[in-house]
């Protein structure tokens, strides 16, 4: 077990900018269907938008350095752990969402606010709790990671698409009602396509230690879904909104994760892996909370 933290995945350059252009269509798709309005019902009640964004940058990565303190993995998975806690919420949780029967503009508003918010606070929770764990901050002083470079990084791949889109749907709104959804399903369909490849010529190595770290994520993940609950819960925010925040804590960026790993960190092993399972196993259990919450509401 101990070669994962020396092992870097096969991926090329090329194969990291092709990752990048995939995921800023598949976040330009989701902000073709934004408008500045969906952010003005917020503004004047900011509550649950404001207990989301606390419950994915601070309950999130509190947790994730618990249960890194905790179970004591390999310093690349625990990394790993650390940095797909710090990135924003996943672009499928606002379907994920709507499945549920959440609150979906709160989860688009979640998304879209937390994906600029990560220009600064991903960096950041990366550096700080990363530096905390005496093994993690050795692989960041070895690669001596920039936090302007993440930031950079996340900002022309997540908010320059957001703005763009966003642009777009107010100039030209008849044209992205065409868009949304063929263009959504398109991009998604080719980003799973991507990781498969990717993760085909790397096949020996993640069947190898895919099972080293399955265990980690899925707890990783439930600790993640239960702590957007128990914060929501506490805030004592309607069971609507509660649902949204649960979902958006739980399905995370790990597109994004992969592409900080490759770019900043070579393709290392272990957080490679992790970043790849999660990307797989937060599908399929926000697929099936949303089932268990739809099945609920429609038994009211």
């Amino acid at each position: 077990m101990s070669g994962i933290d020396d092992i870097t995945l096969n991926f090329s350059p090329a194969s990291l900018t092709l990752l990048n252009a995939i995921l800023a269509v598949v976040m330009f798709s989701i902000a073709i269907d934004l408008k500045p309005s969906d952010f003005d019902r917020l503004r004047r009640a900011p509550k649950p938008l404001i207990v989301g964004l606390m419950s994915q940058f601070l309950v999130l990565p509190v947790l994730t350095y618990g249960l890194v303190l905790a179970m004591q993995p390999r310093p690349s998975i625990a990394l790993g752990l650390i940095l797909v806690a710090a990135c924003p919420g996943g672009n499928i949780s606002n379907f994920i969402t709507h499945r549920a029967g959440g609150n979906t503009a709160l989860s688009v508003s979640m998304t879209a606010c937390a994906t600029v918010l990560a220009i600064v606070l991903t960096p950041l929770n990366i550096a700080l709790w990363g530096g905390l764990y005496a093994p993690t901050r050795a692989i960041l002083q070895q690669t001596q990671i920039d936090p302007l470079q993440v930031a950079v990084t996340v900002g022309l791949m997540l908010v320059l698409p957001l703005v763009l889109g966003m642009q777009l749907n107010l100039r030209r709104p008849d044209l992205t009602a065409r868009l949304h959804r063929p263009l959504q399903g398109l991009s998604m369909a080719i980003f799973c396509g991507f990781i498969l490849i990717a993760l085909m010529s790397n096949w020996s190595f993640f069947l190898g230690y895919a099972g080293a770290v399955a265990g980690l994520v899925i707890l990783h993940n439930a600790l993640a879904l239960g702590g957007g609950w128990v914060m929501a819960t506490l805030t004592r925010l309607s069971p609507f909104d509660r649902r949204a925040i649960t979902i958006e804590t739980g399905i995370q960026n790990s597109g994004l994760g992969l592409v900080l790993i490759f770019a900043f960190f070579g393709g290392l092993g272990g957080m490679a892996v992790v970043a790849a399972f999660w990307g797989i196993w937060h599908a399929v259990s926000g697929l099936g909370l949303a089932a268990i919450l739809s099945q609920r509401e429609a038994a009211r």
